[in-house]
């Protein structure tokens, strides 16, 4: 008799659709309390949509992995050395290319109706075009985490949008419903935060679907989530940002004048680092305080959550 293979994946179950929620602030407001994310299906324009995936389309073209005119985004086999290890480190970040999507006004309307006001993006954005899985026998689960762990003080929604069909042999995101309310569920190895183990969260909870263009997942900062890999043979297309109604608690964002173990100047605000500031490291990991100057620098883009004249929290622009 022949063995059904163990599965790599915990089994997920379907998002709760907030469509018919649109217009109920009542109605959102419970859902995000019972859920801890909104998932929108088909609210986003289509031709943005597609125009903004074909600019990255173009940059697998040129990285020469795939064929930039495949509405499949098959990967050709070619050598992928050229690919960033980190995805934070692609030419799409370097190219800006998240205010494409951040100052499209057919993508604006959508969060309008949604927040009542104008959309306020923080300019945190990872770009993702995914390769297939090498090791198809690993667990499929890439990296457990919650936010809101490294962005306390930062009020912003996390925003996960993908540019082309996503079935579930594709990956795409999956996350835990219901336990946003729990706090920060890491482990700490002195400074350094360590990923939330798969064997702490609750198996029934995980949550994922088939996405497709035009859908939107937003998710409390402190809703476990992670990248499940690509077991399909194109890659992954998804952009990762930012987003919260522009009435509320938003961040100082611009250009550091000045900076050291005491403080920072960020445009003409003069502001302070204490040893509750979460200044964030290279990896994600607080640094301490020490260190700060070796890795900022004067012209540096940085996002800051403040109180008063106190940084909660500061991170590169990315």
């Amino acid at each position: 008799m022949t063995m059904a293979a163990p599965s790599l994946i915990p089994e997920m179950g379907e998002f709760n659709v907030s469509n018919h929620l649109l217009g109920d602030r009542e109605g959102l407001k419970a859902a995000w309390e019972r859920d801890g994310y909104w998932f929108f299906r088909d609210v986003l324009d289509k031709q943005a949509i597609a125009e903004l995936r074909q600019i990255y389309m173009d940059y697998l073209g040129e990285l020469g992995v795939a064929d930039p005119q495949d509405p499949d985004a098959r990967y050709n086999g070619a050598d992928l050395s050229a690919m960033p290890a980190m995805v934070n480190e692609t030419a799409m970040n370097e190219r800006r290319v998240d205010r494409v999507l951040h100052r499209d006004p057919r993508i604006a309307a959508f969060f309008r109706r949604l927040f009542g006001c104008d959309p306020f993006w923080v300019p945190f954005t990872v770009h993702r075009q995914v390769p297939p899985a090498r090791d198809r026998d690993a667990r499929r689960l890439e990296f457990i985490h919650q936010d809101g762990t490294y962005n306390d003080g930062l009020d912003f929604l996390i925003c996960w949008i993908p540019l082309a069909e996503i079935a579930p042999e594709v990956g795409g995101l999956a996350l835990v419903e219901g336990v946003h309310r729990r706090g920060s569920l890491h482990r700490k190895d002195g400074m350094k935060i360590l990923p939330i183990a798969e064997a702490d969260m609750e198996i029934g909870r995980w949550r994922s679907t088939h996405y497709r263009p035009g859908d939107v997942l937003l998710m409390d900062l402190n809703t476990p989530h992670s990248g499940i890999t690509n077991h399909s043979d194109r890659f992954r297309l998804s952009v990762d940002t930012r987003i919260m109604p522009s009435n509320g608690n938003v961040p100082v964002v611009g250009t550091i004048a000045a900076v050291s173990a005491d403080g920072v100047t960020i445009g003409d605000r003069a502001l302070r680092f204490d040893v509750t500031s979460f200044v964030r490291g290279l990896r994600g990991d607080q640094m301490p305080l020490a260190d700060i100057p070796g890795r900022y620098r004067v012209g540096q883009e940085v996002i800051a959550a403040v109180t008063g004249d106190l940084v909660r929290n500061m991170r590169p622009i990315q």
